[in-house]
């Protein structure tokens, strides 16, 4: 169950108590009104009677409530904290004293720098008062203690919800599949790289030897040359993904300008583009604001994203590169009048591993996959947003926007 979801049946149950109690006192208030009015011709000692009824029902009911509150609380596998406008933890459920290693009760009362000896954990909270929510992440302890995501929400009634999750076999997993798909990158990449070279080879004696070499063996030769490239882009953009994922860096981060950086991966396409039959046009606003940002890593982005465009135009089709400002940003966007995306697969499209459909590549294999992963990831690096506009039949829109550079060079 998502958290937000049990901290609001946490704050229902609490609402229907604090009703129960109001009832209560009307109801009590009513009844002694009524019976003051009718005094002269009602049973008083009855009336007595049933009022205590009344309020016994009714305290019966709040208890049995609050049971159910408290139970709900108790069961949670993720920790939940109460904290007061104070940022002291008021209420803390059984998950949350586990977590922290202390025992029952022990952290009602305590600050949440007490608690965690972290100041991070204030960090968030306080964010989480000023903006409504925030979240993060900390180690407990030494260096091999556990990690826990924290997310903090503010109540309607004043103070703070904080949720505590334990993700250190999560993290565990992630840096296990990390070490594997580096490890698995660099033992394929010693062998694809002499295949290569050798087909290669192969290809430049077999044009030497002019028809001394069958038709059908230049075909095949052609083709080892073809897969192995695809088996060596893969690999090498695995181990791209798996260094982002795990919280690579990026390279140098120089003050940019996104219309050069444009024009210079456009470049290098031109002779893909031209064998494919597609005309590449570059438009730059002048002038584009300077951003900062991995000169290496943002050309990968758009020679991403022109390969794509340009595989899927049709022959005489055109593909155009927009370069400009717009609220904040330096918005670079590459449009296509090709096959478009189904509305279906729009959701999906920068999952790492998706594609589409393979048969909607002109004459080629595909690509891998992992190609718009990467760009999201990057351009998240970079504190910028990745987004894609497409309908099927009338091409696709790919843009991505970076802030632009405020403070002096």
């Amino acid at each position: 169950m998502d958290p937000w979801t049990l901290i609001a049946l946490v704050a229902a149950v609490g609402l229907v108590a604090t009703v129960v109690r109001e009832r209560r006192s009307h109801g009590v208030a009513d009844a002694t009104r009524r019976a003051a009015r009718a005094a002269p011709s009602v049973d008083l000692p009855r009336v007595v009677g049933e009022l205590r009824e009344r309020v016994d029902r009714l305290q019966a009911e709040l208890a049995e409530e609050r049971r159910d509150h408290d139970a709900v609380v108790e069961s949670l596998a993720e920790g939940l904290l109460g904290v007061d406008a104070r940022l002291r933890i008021v209420s803390a459920n059984a998950a949350a004293h586990t977590m922290l290693a202390v025992a029952p009760g022990a952290l009602v009362g305590r600050s949440l720098t007490e608690a965690f000896l972290d100041t991070q954990v204030e960090g968030i909270a306080r964010a989480a008062v000023d903006s409504g929510s925030a979240s993060g992440e900390i180690r407990l302890g030494t260096s091999d203690g556990p990690k826990l995501t924290l997310r903090a929400r503010r109540a309607a009634s004043g103070g703070l919800w904080l949720v505590l999750e334990d993700v250190s076999e999560l993290r565990r997993l992630q840096q296990i599949r990390a070490e594997f798909i580096d490890n698995l990158s660099h033992e394929l990449r010693t062998p694809l790289t002499t295949i290569s070279l050798l087909a290669e080879t192969l290809s430049r004696e077999a044009d030497a030897a002019g028809t001394k070499v069958p038709a059908k063996m230049r075909d095949r030769i052609g083709k080892i040359e073809v897969e192995t490239g695809h088996l060596v882009q893969m690999v090498s953009e695995l181990l791209d993904l798996s260094r982002i994922e795990s919280g690579g860096s990026l390279g140098v981060m120089d003050v940019l300008d996104m219309g050069q950086v444009a024009v210079a991966s456009v470049e290098r396409l031109r002779l893909f583009a031209d064998r494919q039959g597609v005309t590449l046009r570059t438009i730059v606003e002048a002038p584009v604001p300077p951003v900062r940002g991995d000169e290496d890593r943002l050309g990968q982005v758009l020679i991403n994203l022109v390969h794509n465009a340009v595989k899927f135009s049709p022959d005489g089709g055109d593909v155009t590169i927009l370069v400009g400002s717009s609220e904040g940003s330096v918005v670079t966007s590459v449009v296509d009048h090709g096959v478009g995306i189904p509305e279906a697969a729009q959701d999906r499209i920068f999952e790492r591993f998706y594609k589409v459909d393979r048969a909607r590549v002109r004459g080629e294999a595909g690509g891998t996959g992992l190609g718009l992963a990467i760009a999201r990831h990057v351009i998240e690096q970079h504190h910028g947003r990745i987004w894609m506009e497409s309908e099927e039949g009338n091409g696709s829109t790919f843009s991505f926007a970076l802030p632009i550079l405020t403070e002096p060079q």
